[in-house]
């Protein structure tokens, strides 16, 4: 038993919608001192990014309206989680001290080094810098000169709509099927909006080759492209198995079915780093917040001494935005597989901003009072041992 004047030090590791919520969250004990991290001094509410890249919203919020009471707020970056010395090293020099931590250090760009030229000459999406950087550029880039957008998932889809109703010439490169993760009817009506606006797509077409003005394909073709956009995927920062941690092959950390690591019960992870026994779920913001709560709730359990809960999330489909007037909602199973049944044109389009309005919401609810929100229930996850997932070791 712990001292009932015993401080805990909880490090939580990523200051986006998980690690955010999980800070707020831990406030649900009052002998907890939290800090969060982050390398930037705001919140980016990512879901909004391709918004802000095309000058039709904001992608930021102080997170002064985010954050509970007595959440101390480090603006920035871990380098090193020292598990033997228990501190969380970061990039100033500075080293924080830890009981607990909670890695939250979410997902960033990810860019195949096998395309020649995408890292020189693409534009990623996936953070705010590269968000800044993509809107300087765009900014110089006529309305009538190419445009492509590599990558026909939701965040490929958005920027290409997003830019379409602004009044750019785009080219969509799903290299494959128009999101996948939609029915068919689904991805009829996507398909049927982007070409009215003018958006040529090419759905099973790949990119091999990346240049300053053009982009090559397969097949050897050269397509002129002012600005080549590129949103095919996304990768994890490298700390975890910097840090001497098991993850699995994306560089996500390992964990039990409780979000603790398979290396050290002091270390939960929580979000888009998170690989809970080797098969991690689908990285989003819908996810995010009750990930978030868990993790904090795992850490609540170890602190207390009690058996912290198994995984228990629904995941119900998800929402993409078609420019600022049209949207779709697709319909799920728990276990996240499309049905054939969806909401579009302007109340799919209610339902996406409601749901990105409601991920910031959930975080100053949990901030003002910790443990309230109730999260959808998924069921049991299919079985599969930690130590049998594909490991990269630091």
């Amino acid at each position: 038993m712990t001292e009932h004047n015993t401080r805990h030090k909880v490090v939580v590791i990523g200051g986006g919608y998980a690690g955010t919520l999980a800070a707020n969250h831990l406030r649900m004990r009052t002998d907890v001192d939290i800090t969060l991290v982050n390398p930037r001094p705001k919140f980016v509410d990512r879901v909004r990014l391709h918004q802000f890249v095309a000058g039709t919203g904001d992608a930021t919020v102080d997170y002064s309206t985010l954050l509970g009471e007595g959440i101390r707020l480090v603006v920035d970056s871990a380098t090193r989680i020292d598990t033997a010395a228990r501190v969380v090293r970061l990039v100033s020099g500075h080293a924080l001290d830890y009981d607990h931590v909670i890695y939250a250090v979410g997902s960033t760009a990810a860019i195949p080094s096998s395309v020649p030229g995408a890292a020189e000459f693409a534009f990623p999406l996936a953070e705010f810098e590269y968000a800044q950087r993509l809107r300087a550029r765009l900014e110089e880039v006529p309305l009538d000169a190419p445009v492509t957008v590599v990558g026909g998932g939701s965040t490929g889809i958005e920027t290409a709509a997003e830019l379409a109703e602004q009044g750019h010439t785009v080219t969509l490169v799903c290299g494959g099927t128009l999101m996948s993760s939609l029915s068919a009817s689904g991805r009829r009506h996507v398909a049927k909006w982007l070409s009215r606006h003018g958006v040529t797509v090419l759905e099973a077409d790949a990119v091999t080759e990346v240049r300053p003005d053009a982009v090559v394909f397969a097949d050897g073709a050269v397509r002129p492209s002012a600005l080549t956009i590129w949103t095919t995927g996304f990768g994890v920062p490298e700390l975890a198995a910097e840090s001497g941690l098991q993850t699995d092959a994306l560089g996500r950390l390992l964990t039990d079915e409780t979000l603790t690591s398979i290396d050290d019960d002091r270390i939960v992870a929580t979000g888009d780093a998170a690989a809970p026994s080797g098969q991690p779920l689908r990285m989003s913001c819908q996810g995010a917040g009750a990930l978030g709560a868990q993790a904090a709730d795992t850490v609540l359990s170890h602190i207390a001494g009690t058996e912290p809960a198994v995984i228990d999330l629904a995941l119900t489909g998800s929402c993409v935005s078609l420019g600022r007037r049209v949207g779709i909602r697709q319909l799920a199973r728990k276990d996240d597989i499309a049905v054939n049944l969806y909401i579009g044109g302007r109340m799919g389009a209610r339902i996406k901003e409601m749901t990105c309005k409601v991920a910031v919401w959930k975080i100053r609810r949990e901030a003002r009072k910790p443990g309230s929100l109730i999260w959808p229930k998924g069921g049991p996850r299919p079985e599969q041992s930690a130590s049998a997932a594909p490991v990269v070791t630091s």
